[in-house]
């Protein structure tokens, strides 16, 4: 099984909780308990859940294993599930009434599951669940919390639109620990300081990020585009969205160009609110290790936060 998973462009783990809306269903378990949780499902086992923050991400990502013949090198998505096996499925039949191409899950009935990221070789686990979040990131494993939005994403076609953050994000935090040191330093001149180191450092590429892999794979899936003579195909947009500016941005684009891997947009922002930006980009999921950028009064886009690095310090 291993082996198969190896073949594919990306693996991505989703829970119950990033896939569907469960906030019902969470506030019964909460109130009442697991035994009223697991009536409440049963009762409503062939009802659908509605539509959770992950799943315009995750419906659109699918769309892609239509340009590859054999299915090997296309897209995996498994259920990663603190549901028991029983009350689960209620999940899959919401996944076959959505028909989303999902046929493999695991169902821990309350225990965590991410140790099992590195069993299906993942590029990415989305999950509700915070603590579990944590732990996964704690371990080196590229996991994200998704955040509550409470809007209806529409259904705008076959593009995928996909942002990044950079630094804790696709890259490491070594650039964000030296402006804190320097910060600490002399804050008055951090900022002009932190410029002058990045522009001397401009060629030498940044560690990898945790979600590096998976704009690896996602820019897989863009070949795969590219090559498809398809006359109805799905196609997919990457866009950086960056606190950093020039001259800092020079590194961001060699790092990302020595690791022989690209973007389709660039904003560098440099400190401004990123907030309009994103309203007006429209991406169907944005990655950011800061959560001061994802206030959800300000957002209007389904997001991730990804607790990387010294900027995010728990």
């Amino acid at each position: 099984m291993s082996d198969l998973l190896r073949e594919k462009a990306l693996v991505i783990g989703v829970a119950s909780s990033a896939l569907f809306d469960l906030a019902q269903s969470d506030e019964i378990f909460r109130q009442q308990g697991v035994a009223a949780y697991e009536a409440y499902q049963n009762d409503r086992v062939d009802e659908p859940l509605r539509p959770g923050v992950a799943f315009p991400f995750i419906s659109r990502l699918l769309r892609f294993n239509t340009l590859f013949d054999d299915g090997r090198y296309g897209v995996e998505v498994i259920v990663l599930s603190r549901n028991s096996p029983k009350t689960g499925l209620r999940v899959m039949n919401s996944i076959e009434h959505y028909g989303l191409d999902i046929t493999r899950a695991v169902f821990r009935s309350g225990m965590s599951t991410f140790a099992y990221m590195d069993v299906f070789n993942m590029s990415l686990f989305l999950t509700a669940n915070v603590d579990d979040v944590n732990a996964a990131v704690s371990e080196g494993l590229p996991a994200g919390c998704v955040l509550p939005y409470a809007q209806d994403f529409e259904d705008d076609g076959n593009e995928l639109r996909v942002a990044f953050d950079f630094d804790g994000v696709l890259a490491g935090d070594s650039s964000e620990r030296v402006y804190r040191e320097m910060e600490e330093e002399d804050s008055a001149t951090a900022l002009s300081r932190y410029a002058e180191y990045e522009r001397l450092h401009a060629d030498q590429p940044l560690e990898s990020g945790p979600l590096r892999r998976l704009l690896a794979g996602i820019n897989q899936l863009q070949e795969a585009e590219r090559r498809s003579d398809m006359a109805e195909k799905p196609s997919l947009r990457v866009s950086l969205v960056t606190a950093r500016n020039a001259p800092a941005h020079k590194r961001a684009i060699r790092t990302l160009e020595q690791w022989g891997l690209t973007v389709d947009d660039a904003f560098f922002l440099g400190g401004l609110d990123k907030a309009p930006v994103l309203n007006k980009l429209r991406p169907h999921i944005f990655f950011d290790d800061q959560m001061a950028n994802l206030d959800g009064f300000k957002l209007h886009i389904p997001s991730v936060h990804i607790p990387f690095g010294v900027a995010d310090l728990r």
